[in-house]
């Protein structure tokens, strides 16, 4: 099975700089994204429990108020074969709304799944941030 692209947007009544922290820090996923998440400090890595699992990641790329993306390491695949997950905070040039864009790389053949999924988790970010 390949892996398959997941895209979702998602309006979020809050400012980025209020969000920011949510997506990218270790203590902002663990409440609404990961049952926990950890840093290695010694090779700067995240250590996510999830479901049960604890998955590894880098902060492949960050700009701070805008985007984070990670980068899974599974030991057993090729640097090519990362398992990646983007969040992505964006403004409605119209409205000046913002919405939380989630891109992620999936071994899953069904997207719907994916879509209830995340549908769920930016839910309880927004019960979390009351908004």
């Amino acid at each position: 099975m390949g892996k398959q692209k997941f895209t979702g947007e998602y309006p979020i009544n809050a400012s980025r700089k209020m969000l920011f922290p949510y997506l990218s820090t270790a203590t902002g996923l663990c409440e609404w994204f990961a049952d926990d998440v950890n840093i290695n400090n010694i090779d700067k890595t995240l250590i996510f429990l999830l479901d049960g699992e604890e998955r590894i990641a880098r902060i492949d790329s960050i700009k701070k108020n805008r985007y984070v993306r990670f980068k899974f390491i599974n030991e057993d695949e090729k640097p090519k074969d990362y398992d990646t997950l983007e969040f992505r905070l964006e403004i409605n040039e119209l409205t000046q709304s913002v919405f939380v864009r989630v891109e992620e790389y999936t071994e899953t053949d069904d997207l719907e799944e994916s879509y209830q999924i995340w549908d769920n988790l930016l839910s309880q970010l927004k019960e979390i941030i009351g908004a």
